[in-house]
């Protein structure tokens, strides 16, 4: 079961006298990913190393810290943690101590893992898109049944005769939706991929 943060966290600590700043927060896609990282990057730090995951999608950055220390051990951490939709900004400032590789993967994982445990978390529900059309006299009957197949209407697009709705619909629900749908409109309408 995957997992993303409620909002934004913070985690702080100092390991052999540099000071690591863990920030995390939920994201719906890569440009969300790196609005965060470019609003929240400290250029005044040693590194601002990061990672996200977004699906099947993801990406890491040493930011000059050697190659596979920071950003691989941060992803290694999101997914620990079962996080998805989810993005980790480490911030380093150096305390003049070498930490070594494996010193410094375990600082900047650590710190990462430390952080998602301290954000409020929810279980992340994986829905697909459908879209289906009801006549006026059929839709309050629809959307009062619809919150029992824990879906969701994302978009209404009236037109002369009902409304065009596109649902998020929760894949072990589709076919209890569909005899749903069959049952209101009295089979005239079904579940289409938009």
């Amino acid at each position: 079961m995957a997992f993303t943060l409620l909002g934004p966290c913070e985690y702080r600590e100092e390991i052999r006298k540099s000071r690591f700043i863990a920030l995390a927060a939920p994201i719906a896609s890569a440009a969300d990913a790196q609005a965060f990282i470019d609003s929240h990057s400290d250029l005044a730090a040693s590194h601002n190393c990061w990672a996200w995951k977004v699906g099947n999608q993801y990406r890491f950055n040493d930011d000059g810290e050697p190659g596979g220390t920071a950003g691989r051990p941060i992803l290694a951490a999101i997914e620990g943690q079962d996080c998805d939709q989810v993005v980790v900004l480490v911030i380093r400032w150096y305390g003049g101590i070498q930490l070594g590789t494996g010193g410094l993967a375990r600082a900047y994982g650590g710190s990462a893992a430390k952080c998602l445990q301290a954000g409020e978390r929810s279980e992340l529900v994986l829905r697909q898109s459908f879209t289906c059309h009801l006549q006026f006299a059929e839709l309050p009957v629809f959307k009062a049944r619809l919150n029992e197949f824990d879906s969701l209407i994302e978009r209404e697009d009236y037109d002369a005769t009902g409304a065009l709705l596109h649902l998020a619909v929760v894949p072990a629900e589709h076919a209890a939706l569909e005899r749903l749908l069959g049952d209101i409109s009295r089979g005239r309408e079904n579940l289409r991929a938009p």
